[in-house]
C-alpha cells in the first residue's frame, strides 16, 4: 500500500516519511525535527507576459514536469554533484516550492541564474516538453545551442511575447518555468527576491482535453480553490511524491518518456476513490490560501495503482 504522507507547500507543510517507499526514498528514517533543521525552499519562475500568458493547466503541467526534470538531474542526484548539497538539505527540511512569476527583463536575468528552463510545446498527447538549461554563456544565458524544438524558445533568452509559441486552441502561449536548485529560506538570490508571488492568476482559454488515464495523472481536489502560483506548486508536490514512491525501473521509464503527466481537476466522487486508493497524497499546512491538512493533489502514476 502506498503511502499518503504530508508534504511541504512553499508555506511549509511537513513531509513525514512512514517507510514505505521505495529504498532510494530521499527521507532518512530516523527520527528528526524537520523543523530545527536549516530551512530551504525550491524556487520556480514561470514566464507570464502581460500580453502572452500561458494556459493555466499547461503551466501547472509545466511546473510539475520542471519539478522532475530536476530531481532526476545528475548534478541533484550524484554524491558530489553541484546541487546535492542543497537538495539533501531541502529535503531533511519542510518541502517547500514557492512560484514567482517574471517576465521581458525579469525573466532574462532570472535566466541567468543556475538552473533548468522546462518549456511545454503542443503535441497530440499534451505531454510534450523541451528543456532548457543554462547559464552556459559568458553573458549569463543559456546558450542557443541548448536542445530546443521547433516549439520553444531559442535561449534562455526567450523569444518577444508576440514571437512566442501558442499552445493551440487560443491566445494562451506554450508556458516556460524555470527551476532552481533550493535556496536557504533567507538567501534568495536577488534576481529571484524581487520576484513576486501575486499576480499568477491565469485561465485555460477552453476547457482541458480529459486526460490519458493510462499514464499519470495528478488530480487536484474540486473542494479547494488555489490561484495558479499556488496550483502550480501543489502539481510539483504532488510530481514528487510520485517520483519517490516509485522503484528505479519506473523512475527511468517516466524519465525517458519526458515525463508525460497531465494535471486535472477531479470530480466529486473520482476525488472520493482517490483518496481512498492508497496513492499519494499532498496535503497544505494551511499557512496561505486554505485550511490546514487540506487534501490538494492525488498523484496517479499506473506504477502506484493497485492491481
Amino acid at each position: 500500500m502506498v503511502a499518503s504522507p504530508e508534504t511541504g507547500t512553499e508555506t511549509g507543510t511537513v513531509h513525514h516519511d512512514t517507510g514505505s517507499g521505495p529504498r532510494s526514498s530521499p527521507f532518512r528514517h530516523a527520527e528528526t525535527d524537520r523543523d530545527a533543521a536549516p530551512q530551504f525552499v525550491l524556487p520556480l519562475v514561470v514566464r507570464i507576459e502581460k500580453t502572452a500568458p500561458p494556459a493555466r493547466t499547461d503551466a501547472l503541467e509545466t511546473a510539475a514536469r520542471a519539478v522532475l526534470v530536476l530531481l532526476s538531474d545528475e548534478r541533484a542526484t550524484a554524491e558530489d554533484g553541484e546541487w546535492a548539497q542543497s537538495v539533501r538539505d531541502w529535503q531533511d527540511a519542510r518541502i517547500r516550492k514557492v512560484v514567482r512569476r517574471a517576465r521581458g527583463a525579469e525573466w532574462r536575468r532570472a535566466a541567468g541564474l543556475p538552473g533548468i528552463t522546462v518549456t511545454s510545446r503542443p503535441a497530440p498527447s499534451g505531454n510534450g516538453l523541451a528543456v532548457e538549461d543554462g547559464p552556459t554563456s559568458g553573458d549569463g544565458l543559456a546558450a542557443e545551442d541548448q536542445p530546443t524544438s521547433g516549439d520553444g524558445p531559442t535561449s534562455g533568452d526567450g523569444p518577444a511575447a508576440e514571437d512566442r509559441p501558442a499552445s493551440g486552441g487560443g491566445p494562451s502561449v506554450a508556458a516556460e518555468v524555470r527551476v532552481f536548485p533550493p535556496v536557504p529560506l533567507d538567501g534568495w538570490p536577488k534576481e529571484l527576491a524581487k520576484l513576486q508571488v501575486s499576480g499568477t492568476d491565469l485561465d485555460d482559454p477552453e476547457p482541458p482535453p480529459a486526460p490519458d488515464l493510462t499514464g499519470p495523472v495528478l488530480w487536484l481536489s474540486p473542494h479547494v480553490e488555489m490561484s495558479a502560483g499556488k496550483a502550480m506548486a501543489q502539481a510539483g508536490h504532488g510530481a514528487q511524491l510520485a517520483w519517490w514512491e516509485l522503484d528505479d525501473a519506473a523512475r527511468a521509464a517516466w524519465r525517458g518518456a519526458g515525463f508525460p503527466l497531465a494535471v486535472r481537476t477531479a470530480s466529486a466522487e473520482r476525488w472520493e476513490e482517490l483518496i481512498a486508493a492508497g496513492l499519494p497524497v499532498v496535503r497544505d499546512a494551511g499557512f496561505t490560501e486554505i485550511a490546514p491538512g487540506s487534501c490538494t493533489v492525488v498523484a496517479d502514476h499506473p506504477a502506484l495503482r493497485r492491481p
